[in-house]
């Protein structure tokens, strides 16, 4: 469990799901960890469950002015990064009617505009042997209900891998993108039980393996990709969806 001996990792969107999961399984594999959420509370909580040398930063993903402090403070806590895992998401789902240019423009800051000036206020920082991934989703391939806006997102964010492993080839830092499918974390829970256990239902049905996915599945795809055994993976994404990005449902 030494896979990421002696590395540093900024996990933005740290506090629950797959960023909390993966902040797990990074420090059981040794690196040094820090992790991004708007809440101090939920800082500290995440804090509580987890084991190791964790830094926790309050940072709201969705403030692109923030991103220069969020790197100014890592460059005066640490020598050097080794692996940014941007994670922090705008998760709204709304039909075509309900927009606001507002809450565009919100979602794009925080899904698609912070990442990148993040990024760029992280160079830096970045080791010459880094990983960069950027957390995508399902919904930047396929159409489904109320995701055209945060599909879209998505789909500049995981293109981001292409431009910015050629940009930043020189430097010796790889980006690259893990897309989820529909996964089991605590993103539904303001639904209630019984609307939650019909949601994941009904996503059930949609994937091929006739299953959704768990934290713990993107964590571990995270750590290949964070690991120096993706040496040669570059400018590509991991999909980790059960499928259901490649077949018709």
């Amino acid at each position: 469990m030494d896979r990421l001996t002696g590395k540093h990792a900024l996990i933005t969107g740290g506090t629950s799901g797959i960023g909390l999961e993966t902040a797990r399984q990074f420090l059981a594999e040794g690196a040094t960890v820090a992790i991004t959420g708007r809440s101090q509370e939920k800082l500290d909580e995440a804090a509580r469950q987890l084991e190791g040398p964790l830094l926790t930063i309050a940072s709201d993903a969705g403030d692109v002015p923030g991103q220069a402090a969020l790197a100014a403070r890592l460059r005066q806590e640490w020598p050097k990064l080794d692996i940014l895992m941007s994670n922090a998401a705008d998760i709204t789902h709304l039909p075509v009617e309900a927009w606001t240019e507002e809450a565009f423009d919100r979602l794009l800051a925080t899904n698609l505009k912070s990442p990148f000036f993040l990024i760029k206020d992280l160079l830096p920082l970045f080791s010459q042997q880094s990983s960069v991934i950027l957390v995508g989703s399902v919904s930047a391939y396929i159409g489904h209900e109320n995701a055209t806006v945060y599909g879209a997102a998505k789909a500049g964010l995981l293109s981001y891998t292409r431009g910015l492993t050629y940009e930043l080839k020189d430097r010796g830092i790889r980006v690259n993108g893990l897309s989820p499918g529909p996964t089991i974390t605590n993103a539904f829970a303001p639904l209630g039980p019984e609307r939650r256990a019909a949601l994941y239902e009904e996503l059930r049905q949609t994937v091929p393996l006739h299953r959704l996915g768990t934290a713990t599945e993107l964590a571990k795809a995270a750590v290949y990709l964070a690991s120096d055994e993706s040496a040669y993976t570059a400018g590509t994404v991991l999909r980790v969806d059960g499928g259901i990005g490649q077949l018709a449902y």
